[in-house]
């Protein structure tokens, strides 16, 4: 009797081995299909989706209210386009008035120097007049009334107005009758076309 029982004994601790076996296998048969299917999911999560541009509208607006729209955006692109090029016209409008500005500060600072210039030349001239006009005053009466005498009467008229009263009128005495009076008409008609008031 001994025998039989050991066959059952050895058979009834098969039996839960075996059903286990199945049971891991099952598992891992249905884990590994699980596995793979969220390695898939999670791949398809991580990557970016393809852009499609979308061609077709897919709620296309009716026909009239299709061509106020293209004419709006006609309208639209042409603006845009006027606006470009109104940007660029006040760019170079802008480029244009800082050139002028530079130019007028130029002609300005080269006009003062010219003013400047002008000055030293007529103070010099004017000193060189009032020295000439010191000479002739200091001359004797008979040899400046010489040197008029060879002078143009208008050159002549512009020492004889600078001279003092009782110089002039002893050079005036000792010129020709003729030059002494071209002159005294020269000095006598340089400020009739004066303004009197």
């Amino acid at each position: 009797m001994t025998r039989p029982s050991l066959s059952r004994r050895g058979g009834r601790a098969v039996l839960p081995v075996i059903a286990g076996l199945f049971l891991a296998s099952g598992l891992i048969r249905f884990g590994g299909g699980t596995a793979q299917a969220l390695t898939a999911e999670l791949r398809n999560l991580t990557a970016p989706e393809p852009v499609v541009e979308d061609t077709v509208d897919p709620c296309p607006p009716p026909p009239d209210i299709a061509v106020v729209l293209a004419a709006l955006q006609a309208r639209a692109a042409e603006l845009d386009s006027r606006q470009a090029m109104l940007e660029d016209r006040a760019a170079t409008l802008e480029i244009a008035e800082e050139e002028i500005t530079r130019q007028m500060r130029s002609l300005e600072a080269a006009e003062a120097a010219l003013k400047s210039t002008l000055t030293l030349a007529d103070d010099a001239a004017e000193s060189d007049i009032s020295r000439l006009t010191a000479v002739y005053e200091k001359m004797k009466p008979d040899q400046a009334a010489a040197l008029f005498t060879q002078m143009d009467p208008e050159f002549a008229a512009g020492f004889v107005g600078r001279m003092r009263p009782d110089a002039a009128a002893a050079v005036m005495a000792g010129l020709d009758p003729t030059v002494a009076y071209s002159i005294s008409v020269i000095l006598a008609g340089r400020n009739a076309r004066a303004p009197k008031q």
